[in-house]
Parts: structure tokens; sequence; C-alpha cells
């Protein structure tokens, strides 16, 4: 699980409380991570374009909310997608009183720590941004963890918006998993959406504003990585924030 953080402070985060992570932040700490890029973050899977998608591009914006583990990664993957208006790291799955960090870092509270992304439909389709959640965003076939956090706050879950949302999801993971696409079967769950709570100031944009971190320079900037090599037609440099409300 990741360490507590303190608020307003970017310097003085610590990292998750696994002996690797420690490792790492020791290599962080001499400038020897950039030496070492076949340690960093999970490979990319190259997964095939949902069969069943959007049927019309309405208008306007429309809104997915995708948890995949620690919600830094995911909210910083898809600010560089061409589509997305917005990306915001919060909490779904439980009630409002227990929305915060704090709360959810017990893993009791119902919340997963997600992502709510407001994206153009003309631009990108949901059914394109399951590819991309599947593809680089996490890895699907994790139970209840990602990477070095565990418990059912980092589990993988999509929270649709409508019914055809809903559909979609279903689909899509139907293909994947006929077509063995990751070897062993999906854990996402999907799961209704009763709300949606921000999170804490201090988390948004948290990969942008932090990428010495040692926790971002191995686990998810790789993603972002990815998200280039793999979706180079959709791959944005310039990420939309939310402080800039770019």
């Amino acid at each position: 699980m990741k360490a507590p953080i303190q608020p307003n402070s970017t310097e003085s985060i610590t990292l998750p409380r696994r002996p690797v992570l420690a490792a790492l932040a020791a290599l962080a700490g001499l400038g020897l991570w950039r030496a070492a890029p076949s340690m960093a973050g999970e490979r990319a899977v190259v997964v095939p374009s949902p069969k069943d998608d959007q049927t019309a591009a309405g208008a306007g914006s429309e809104t997915a909310v995708l948890a995949g583990g620690c919600f830094w990664g995911v909210q910083g993957v898809f600010q560089h997608v061409k589509g997305v208006n917005s990306a915001v790291s919060g909490y779904a799955g439980g009630d409002a009183a227990s929305a915060n960090y704090d709360a959810v870092g017990l893993g009791n509270t119902g919340h997963a720590e997600a992502v709510r992304i407001t994206y153009d439909p003309r631009q990108i389709s949901f059914g394109r941004l399951l590819q991309i959640y599947f593809s680089v965003a996490h890895n699907p076939t994790e139970l209840n963890r990602q990477g070095p956090d565990t418990g059912t706050q980092y589990r993988s879950t999509i929270f649709p918006a409508n019914a055809e949302q809903t559909r979609i999801a279903k689909s899509y993971i139907a293909q994947l998993d006929k077509a063995k696409v990751f070897g062993k079967p999906i854990a996402t769950t999907i799961e209704p959406l009763k709300a949606f709570y921000p999170a804490e100031g201090y988390h948004q944009d948290f990969m942008t504003r932090n990428p010495d971190h040692p926790y971002i320079a191995f686990n998810d900037l790789p993603k972002v990585d990815n998200l280039k090599r793999v979706f180079p037609e959709i791959y944005r440099v310039k990420p939309v924030l939310v402080r800039s409300g770019a």
C-alpha cells in the first residue's frame, strides 16, 4: 500500500512500505534508476479494438469512471490522450463519508481509487478508452491489487455511466477473454456508479508534478511511454491538467 502523504507537500512524500520500492528509492537517491529501465513498470499488452463500441458520437462531452490501481498513474495516462478534456483522480464505490484518502487506504470502505474521464465522443469513443485502459493503464488480470499496491481500493473496476457503457464493457471483457489476450482471465469488475468523489487536491496531476518521485518513475511513467509507443495516433505531448483547467 502507498504510505500516507501530507497535503500540500511534494517533497516529503514517503514510498510504499515494500522492500522493492525501498530499494528503488535508494537507486533514485543515487541517480541510478535511469540506468535500469528494465526494472520499471509493467509491459504493455497490445489488445484488439473492441468489436462492440459506441453506436453514435453525440455532441458535447461524456464521462467514464475507471479504476485500475493507484490513481496517480491512471490519471497520468489519460491526461495524455487526445479527445480527453479532463481526468480527475477520486474515489468510487463507497459513500461520501468515507471518500477520503485515509479512510480509503484502510481497504474496507467499498471505494476504489478511480479516475473520472471527461471526453469528446467525436474524437475518441468509450471503447477506445477501454482499449487504452486494458493495454497500458494497468494490468486487468490482477485481483484487488496493482503492482506493489494491495487491497480492494486498488481493484480493477469499470463504473459505467449508462447502459451503453455497461454493454460495451461486458462485451469487450468477453472478447478479450475469449481471445486469451492475457493468458489468464480478466479480473476487472463492472460495478454500478453510485457517485464519484474527487480526491484531495494534492493527488491531482501527481505524475506531472512529481516525475522524479521513485514510485512515479518506476510504476507510472513507463505507462505513458507505452501509451506513446502503442497508441501514437492519440498520444498528446502536453497533458490536460486539473489545476490548470486546460
